[in-house]
């Protein structure tokens, strides 16, 4: 397979995406992603990818934010219409919420953005394989 053939194929980014959501190398589908809650690992174990160049940075947080925001207050609103507890209650409820579901997202989204950036060759991830790499020198 030639190396144009390589840099033309598509990579699929639903799949990328839903591999890296899951916490699974982009290229591969194992659980090698993270190495610890948020750290990703600077290779694949299983087939050797480089991870290491991703660039992340601000967007996992912000879309974090942003689809918590978008669950949480719905929710609030829905139990002040219904139920309408005291103020304390709402914000113990809702801040401890709020924190627990960012918490458990923000892996995900971030998986899930390394792994479109790995599908739209960003950031370190133009070649296929470290094989390819040698092939170009």
């Amino acid at each position: 397979m030639s190396i144009e053939h390589l840099l033309r194929e598509e990579r699929s980014r639903r799949t990328a995406m839903w591999r890296g959501l899951r916490g699974r190398c982009p290229q591969c589908g194992e659980k090698t992603l993270f190495r610890q809650y948020l750290k990703i690992s600077d290779t694949c174990r299983a087939c050797g990818l480089a991870l290491s160049g991703h660039q992340a940075d601000d967007a996992p947080p912000y879309f974090t934010i942003f689809i918590v925001g978008h669950v949480i207050v719905p929710v609030a609103l829905i139990v002040e219409r219904l139920y309408t507890p005291p103020l304390y209650i709402h914000a113990l409820l809702f801040c401890l919420l709020a924190i627990a579901v960012s918490l458990i997202s923000l892996p995900m989204v971030k998986g899930a953005v390394v792994g479109l950036q790995w599908a739209l060759r960003m950031h370190g991830f133009e070649s296929e394989s470290p094989e390819d790499e040698e092939n170009n020198e």
